[in-house]
């Protein structure tokens, strides 16, 4: 399996291991203890922190890659971007989503899993590799341990993983909407309507190419992320995702950071066509 490190790499290399592992919600949303609690104990409390730089970062270096763009409107743009991309809020819809969507006894299930000597440690290293520290060693690392585990039964594995925590999957939504988010702006630079719908539709017909390219960049995250762990650990790691609990955390979790990036942005597009239509230049 070879690695190609396209644009997006950072949002199929960092937080998107653990389900993996994203505008603004309107008035104060509570969740429960449990469903805190499980957010703390696992590593999408990290996954959340890091979200919105990951996603400004991406979006604004797209813009300024477009060149020719002033400095004022870049600014006001990254801004714009900045405010609606919050961890507080997302924290808050993922708990909300969890609350809703599993049973205490699920909750609970996931909690003691990551309570366990096993999942604090899976925990801490998806944590660790969720930190912008972390990615530049993940990229330059991939390569090399791609060609050290070909064959091996670590590479057999990844298929069961990815599968039961919907990894490439989440990376993929992460980056069409990141796309969308950046398709809405260049759109809006160049005095054109800035279609979310019909912009959002373009770049979901690529999926099937973002999936190939993202998927080997998750493969090499995964070998990094857990290369500490023996493959009885990590086999017992990939029975719990693959449990019924497992499955059912994953999903509402995936589901709930896809929904979190994609509302922000659809507000962002409405935003930029605001700021940069003509009536607001007079």
């Amino acid at each position: 399996m070879s690695v190609r490190w396209p644009a997006s790499r950072r949002f199929a290399t960092s937080g998107l291991l653990l389900l993996i592992l994203t505008v603004a919600v309107t008035g104060r949303v509570q969740a429960s203890d449990l469903a805190q609690s499980v957010i703390s104990s696992s590593a999408l409390g990290t996954v959340i922190e890091q979200y919105p730089q990951m996603i400004t970062e991406s979006i604004t270096r797209g813009i300024k890659q477009t060149g020719g763009v002033d400095p004022m409107v870049s600014g006001a743009i990254q801004l714009m971007v900045g405010q609606a991309f919050n961890s507080r809020r997302i924290r808050a819809r993922v708990a909300a989503s969890l609350d809703k969507e599993l049973t205490p006894k699920t909750l609970t299930s996931v909690r003691d899993f990551y309570h366990s000597d096993l999942g604090a440690r899976v925990a801490g290293l998806e944590s660790a590799a969720a930190l912008p520290s972390a990615w530049p060693q993940i990229e330059s690392d991939g390569p090399a341990l791609v060609k050290q585990y070909r064959g091996t039964e670590r590479e057999r594995l990844f298929d069961a993983f990815d599968q039961a925590s919907r990894a490439t999957e989440n990376a993929v939504d992460t980056t069409i909407a990141v796309q969308t988010a950046l398709g809405t702006a260049v759109a809006a630079l160049r005095g054109k309507p800035a279609d979310f719908d019909q912009i959002h539709s373009r770049v979901e017909m690529q999926r099937d190419m973002l999936t190939g390219l993202v998927e080997q960049q998750v493969y090499a995250a995964y070998l990094y992320t857990y290369k500490s762990l023996s493959d009885d650990q990590l086999k017992r790691y990939i029975k719990f995702l693959e449990s019924p609990d497992g499955r059912q955390f994953s999903k509402a979790a995936t589901e709930s950071l896809k929904k979190a990036v994609l509302d922000p942005i659809q507000s962002i597009s409405n935003g930029l066509n605001q700021l940069l239509s003509p009536a607001s230049k007079t």
